[in-house]
């Protein structure tokens, strides 16, 4: 039995312990990588405030009109308080969802009042509200691109081993669009 002296260990070790600080072990990219993530869903949570902000007005106006859609009404009101009080980025995006759903809904009943779709004041939120969707569409595509860019590097040897030491998150969620967003609402002019 061929026995290995104690240097050849010794030597090993620091030849090892070298390559792992000349290879990083990506703490810092991760660090970076965290950031661009923080960074583009704060920009997605603040056009969502804008949508927030513009929906209570759009809801008025269409309630001058079509007062007897409750539901409608109930359902905006119900998913922007969702959107108030999620706390984690899973529930915002599972509120902003619903929110998107309501407003295809909303939008349905505006298409049975064309007194409504005249109306100076409501052309004007819903070019607000058109603005605001766009803006959103492009600060989720943002989020996505850097979810997608941390989610690929902390999967990556050995940078999967310093998400563990160092507690990061393993996988960040991406944005996705609800359930149902590919339909287009239906809308019902016999009523």
């Amino acid at each position: 039995m061929l026995r290995r002296p104690y240097t050849f260990y010794k030597k090993t070790f620091w030849l090892l312990l070298l390559t792992l600080s000349v290879s990083g072990c990506g703490y810092n990219t991760l660090v970076e990588l965290d950031q661009r993530v923080n960074s583009a869903w704060a920009q997605v949570e603040n056009q969502l405030q804008r949508r927030s902000d513009l929906i209570p007005n759009l809801v008025n106006i269409v309630k001058g009109y079509a007062g007897h859609e409750k539901e409608i009404f109930q359902n905006i009101a119900n998913a922007r308080a969702a959107m108030m009080n999620a706390k984690s980025i899973p529930e915002k995006i599972d509120a902003s969802n619903q929110m998107e759903t309501s407003l295809r809904q909303l939008l349905a009943v505006v298409e049975n009042y064309p007194q409504l779709k005249a109306d100076a004041t409501f052309a004007r939120l819903m070019d607000e509200v058109a603005g605001t969707e766009n803006r959103i569409a492009v600060e989720r595509m943002r989020y996505n691109q850097a979810v997608e860019a941390y989610n690929s590097y902390a999967r990556k040897i050995p940078v999967i081993y310093t998400v563990k030491i160092f507690g990061f998150d393993k996988e960040k969620p991406y944005f996705k669009a609800a359930e149902g967003a590919q339909t287009a609402p239906q809308i019902n002019f016999n009523r």
